[in-house]
């Protein structure tokens, strides 16, 4: 296939996701179109129209699950605010995070329990629809506490032991956890502390108590439309245990859909006919407060089916793109002359993150550099946990910017806030990759200053360190 091809077909895709966010129409028409145009130009170029169903047909069921677990994400939500689980979360969230910095609380409470979760997605349709609930009744603006709730989410994606991706980046980069995750910490610890830190900024904007009136409205709705008990905080607590345990994504979701719907027949009383419908056409407040009532609502698995079928046509795309060969000239050209380590990291930064916001996914920016990068980091003796990292800095965290990523669409249908409002509050998303430049113009006075003591001590001036051979890679 010749390198026009493969940038016709990236331009179409660009330009037709382009069009459909501006717009404002379903991400499933440009992703549609994309892909029967993708068909149209492999198979004009040699490419067995039967064979290119196949890959689709392959990428498809590798991600089976992941359709399995967004319907669950949709009745589960239900369920937990028919059992009155979110309700409580609210309830109690609004007595006791009085007079604190809600924004800089709910960044620690989330980060830490998406470790704990292994998924950004699920952390934020649990844990996140509870403090987003929280976090009205205290008048924050909800794309600023959800781009809050993202930056502490993905960082499951990025470092927690039982993340599908991380475990998948350390599988391409053949490296181990505990060597990766020392890596890591290197650009972790400094973004968590600088990013922590604006939240607090940004928190002490809002004061916990200057809202009572409507937060008293929340809770007598709260105790009007449900049975409130601090029993009901168990079941999201051990939501939060369970992948500690070793419990994967799936099961746990499992646990809480049947938690949920025993609490609400046992606790709410509910019937079993309308606690189904819940869960298949979601769930409706019907308490006194119409403020309220506009929080608790949720779309079942048929308000996720949608999410489904576009998630679907990203995966069938970026099943074709990878698996024709679409995409390698936009991977082998930026680095065939690549002759420095900090050039070499910025440019893996900078593919994978070309590639997750074409691709519409994460898995393709990081299956792709990780496969394909290590023999020229090999070559320029830099270690594979960098590659890792830097997977993990910029191919992996910016995918909940993009609007068209199936991230962002999760996220937008779970909240009813798209990614256009809450990314520009998701700091640490853009933090991480901004230590990828970081590292790169480091890198460069490095080298500069190498050049420059050879110089020196070949002309026998005077004797000069080369900050080269004591500096600790990064």
């Amino acid at each position: 296939m010749k390198r026009y091809h493969s940038y016709v077909i990236s331009t179409f895709v660009l330009v037709a996701i382009f069009l459909g966010v501006i717009l404002d129409i379903s991400l499933l028409y440009p992703f549609i179109s994309s892909v029967i145009f993708s068909l149209i130009v492999l198979s004009r170029v040699g490419k067995p129209l039967k064979d290119l169903w196949v890959m689709i047909y392959e990428g498809l069921m590798e991600c089976r699950v992941l359709f399995l677990l967004i319907l669950l994400i949709g009745a589960n939500i239900s369920v937990w605010m028919s059992s009155g689980v979110v309700p409580a979360i609210m309830y109690y969230g609004f007595e006791y995070m009085k007079g604190m910095n809600f924004i800089f609380m709910a960044f620690l409470i989330t980060s830490i329990m998406s470790i704990f979760m292994g998924t950004a997605v699920g952390t934020i349709s649990t844990l996140g629809i509870a403090l987003l609930g929280i976090g009205k009744g205290f008048a924050i603006p909800q794309e600023i506490l959800l781009g809050v709730l993202v930056s502490a989410a993905f960082i499951a994606d990025k470092i927690s032991p039982i993340s599908g991706l991380l475990n998948l980046t350390l599988k391409i980069t053949n490296t181990s956890y505990r060597q990766t995750i020392k890596a890591m910490l290197k650009t972790l610890v400094p973004v968590y502390i600088v990013t922590a830190i604006i939240y607090y900024i940004i928190g002490s904007r809002y004061g916990a108590g200057e809202d009572l009136a409507i937060i008293s409205v929340f809770q007598t709705g709260i105790l009007q439309g449900f049975r409130i008990s601090p029993w009901l905080l168990l079941l999201p607590l051990c939501i939060v245990l369970l992948p500690l345990r070793g419990v994967k994504i799936i099961p746990t979701i499992l646990t809480g859909l049947g938690g949920g719907i025993i609490i609400t027949l046992l606790f709410q009383g509910g019937t079993l006919i309308k606690t189904f419908k819940h869960i298949l056409w979601g769930f409706e407040g019907s308490t006194p407060s119409p403020e309220l009532n506009s929080i608790l609502i949720s779309g079942g698995v048929m308000g996720m089916v949608e999410v489904v079928f576009i998630v679907a046509s990203v995966i069938a795309l970026s099943s074709l793109l990878e698996k024709s060969g679409i995409l390698k000239p936009i991977i082998f050209d930026p680095i065939a002359k690549v002759k420095t380590k900090g050039e070499l990291i910025l440019k893996t930064g900078i593919v994978g993150s070309l590639l997750t916001v074409v691709t519409c996914d994460q898995t393709v920016g990081i299956v792709l550099p990780g496969k394909l990068y290590k023999e020229k980091y090999r070559e320029l003796g830099v270690d594979n946990t960098v590659l890792a990292r830097t997977i993990s800095d910029t191919s992996t965290i910016i995918a909940p910017l993009i609007p068209w990523n199936v991230n962002g669409i999760i996220i937008g249908l779970i909240t009813g806030t798209t990614a256009i409002q809450y990314a520009p509050y998701a700091i640490l998303c853009y933090l991480f990759p901004a230590t990828v430049v970081w590292i790169y113009f480091r890198k460069m006075n490095t080298n500069a200053n190498a050049k420059y003591c050879n110089y020196l001590n070949q002309k026998e001036v005077l004797p000069c360190v080369n900050l080269d051979s004591t500096e600790k890679q990064l």
